[in-house]
């Protein structure tokens, strides 16, 4: 398939983003080139070092070990049998492991990464840990490729900040050939839009504790990710469009046959990719600044999490790449949402996948000139060949040509007659600073929103105002400060959407602005989150008032305070961040590095010095 001439404001983009990454690119790919040059240690290692690392090998892979001939994978997991996403892993390393041997390589098992669910810790302690995960999983991934023994490297992560994790650890061994294998979402449940009303009937006191548990349960009720279209699944798209997922592997439920053939053939795959393979293709150079951009248009195509807009950064970043919000907004402006799966809509993405998936969306976007098709993935050059969808026709796993028409256009629709012209993410920019906006879920009639302020610097005490039904009745913005990264870790903030989706469906104008996080089922209520600079570094988000009028106009790009500029600078900074014992607990006061040194959620929320803006010195302000 060949693809129209890229569109003029994609092309812009690259090339701006290119020139501006143009030094610290090269000394990303001069740096894996050099690494690949010397090849996996292993080599050269000490014959204690050696013995030491095939020790528990059965004899024929210790024999194969101390050769250089078969390239030895490296697989790094993020398994554990609590989590639905991740509990289908468990038997993935012996099938990988078999399916290398039998491609003419060796497997072993490098190591594992945590995997924490958002879902479970809303609201929580737990919740201010889940933003740095991400990092931790990319220095975990960096610890189990340290040893050097590795020829290519198979990751298996799925949700929200696992696979980012993974991928910028990958990134950190760019030299080495490397394959994502995705475990699949589970079978569709109760539909989303039921379980959001039993949420909100329950935020109202309609419903009980255990009618609200039969509807969750009913809703999340496999192995497999959850069915909407969050952080998890947008991970899972955006892994395949940056060609690191076998094409159409994303969204093939657990436990089938198609999906066991597809792990096995992501085992030969990256076998055959290595420099012993006779395919070297490292997986610092497929991700390039044009695989960025088709990341980066394909979450706005699609509706996808904004949590991408600092994961995407931060990726980049690690790559030698400078993504900006700019970037995302420019691109935001001309790439059409034709996909809808909720929060968006009704559909979940086991009914995108039916409807044509990922390789549909692929074909419309390369047609309308919104992808860039030369680029290299891990089944070769070209995007096009993520137009193809896997067929298993017995034992044989094939691909063939996707499909060219959408079999479903309430869920997907082809680019020249999208849902909406835009993509659904807007730069809010004003005198608050600088903030991101998910438009795909709000109406039109609540895109623009102008009320008093409600400052509160904790979500409990939103909640706790709501249940006292002190929000009734009255139109405003709640200012929920003090949860960015430098704050208490940027935790989401999803349970404050039921409430609000009450007083919104009874008639109130109502926003929220935030320096913390929605999440990727960001819903119908206009949010303005990742506010920077964020309230703990004495952004203005400190000095806002109760009764100020803010303004959130997702239309126009305006975050606004109606206060005086000089009168804004001559009061105090109120409120505060959590200080000293109050991070006690839940493992909270594990990570208070991670707070003194974390980066701006515009500059992708990392505490690596690489990856954050050049020259970046970090420091949390408190007031007096």
């Amino acid at each position: 398939m060949t693809s129209s001439r890229i569109h003029r404001v994609v092309a812009d983009v690259t090339a701006r983003i290119a020139e501006r990454s143009a030094d610290s690119r090269a000394e990303y790919l001069r740096r894996i080139h050099a690494a690949a040059e010397t090849g996996p240690a292993r080599g050269r290692l000490a014959c204690a070092n050696l013995a030491h690392g095939f020790a528990a090998a059965e004899p024929e892979g210790k024999r194969a070990l101390i050769g250089t001939v078969k390239p030895n994978v490296a697989i790094v997991s993020s398994y554990n049998d609590m989590l639905s996403a991740h509990q289908p892993y468990r038997d993935y390393p012996e099938t990988l492991k078999k399916a290398v041997i039998r491609a003419g390589g060796i497997a072993q098992f490098a190591g594992g990464v945590p995997a924490m669910c958002d879902g479970i810790t809303q609201g929580r302690d737990g919740m201010q840990l889940s933003l740095y995960s991400r990092d931790v999983i990319a220095m975990s991934a960096a610890i189990a490729l340290s040893h050097d023994m590795f020829d290519g490297v198979l990751m298996l992560g799925v949700c929200d900040k696992i696979t980012p994790g993974l991928l910028i650890g990958a990134l950190s061994f760019g030299h080495l050939p490397t394959v994502f294998v995705p475990a699949g979402p589970m079978t569709s449940g109760l539909p989303n839009s039921e379980k959001a009303k039993v949420r909100q009937l329950y935020a109202e006191g309609k419903v009980g504790r255990e009618e609200l548990l039969e509807a969750e349960a009913a809703s999340y009720h496999s192995a497999g990710t959850c069915t909407f279209y969050g952080t998890a699944n947008s991970n899972q798209l955006l892994m395949e469009v940056l060609g690191l997922h076998l094409p159409g592997s994303s969204f093939v439920n657990p436990g089938t046959p198609l999906r066991e053939a597809l792990t096995k053939a992501a085992g030969r795959r990256v076998t055959e990719l290595t420099r012993q393979g006779g395919e070297p293709t490292p997986i610092g150079e497929i991700v390039d600044e044009k695989a960025i951009v088709n990341a980066c248009v394909a979450l706005l195509a699609s509706g996808g999490s904004t949590n991408h807009t600092m994961h995407l950064v931060a990726i980049a970043r690690a790559a030698g790449i400078t993504l900006t919000w700019d970037d995302l907004s420019d691109l935001s402006a001309v790439v059409p949402l034709v996909s809808r799966m909720y929060p968006n809509g009704e559909a979940d993405v086991n009914h995108f996948h039916a409807a044509g998936g990922i390789a549909f969306l692929v074909h419309t976007l390369l047609r309308a000139g919104l992808l860039h098709d030369d680029v290299q993935t891990v089944v070769g050059h070209g995007l096009w060949r993520y137009t193809q969808e896997p067929v298993l026709r017995g034992d044989d796993l094939t691909w063939e040509e996707g499909p060219k028409a959408s079999l479903d256009h309430d869920v997907l629709r082809p680019a020249e007659d999208p849902f909406t012209p835009d993509g659904g993410l807007q730069l809010l920019t004003g005198p608050l600073g600088r903030a991101v906006i998910k438009t795909s879920a709000v109406k039109p009639e609540h895109r623009f929103v102008s009320a008093p302020a409600l400052v509160f610097d904790d979500q409990h005490d939103f909640l706790e105002a709501f249940a006292a039904g002190s929000l009734d009745g009255r139109d405003f913005v709640a200012v929920i400060r003090y949860q960015g990264p430098a704050a208490n870790g940027m935790p989401e903030l999803h349970k404050l959407t039921p409430a609000l989706g009450v007083l919104q469906d009874r008639g109130q104008r109502v926003a929220i602005v935030t320096d913390g996080r929605m999440s990727g089922a960001s819903g119908k209520v206009p949010a303005a989150i990742h506010v920077t600079p964020e309230a703990a570094l004495g952004g203005p988000l400190s000095r806002v008032q109760d009764g100020d009028l803010v303004t959130v106009d997702a239309t126009t790009g305006l975050l606004d305070l109606q206060v005086d500029h000089d009168e804004l600078q001559a009061r105090p900074i109120t409120g505060r961040a959590p200080q000293g014992g109050e991070w006690a607990g839940t493992g909270r006061e594990l990570f208070a590095a991670f707070r003194a040194t974390v980066g701006s959620a515009d500059t992708g929320a990392s505490v690596f010095p690489g990856i954050t803006a050049p020259g970046q010195e970090v420091r949390v302000v408190q007031p007096a």
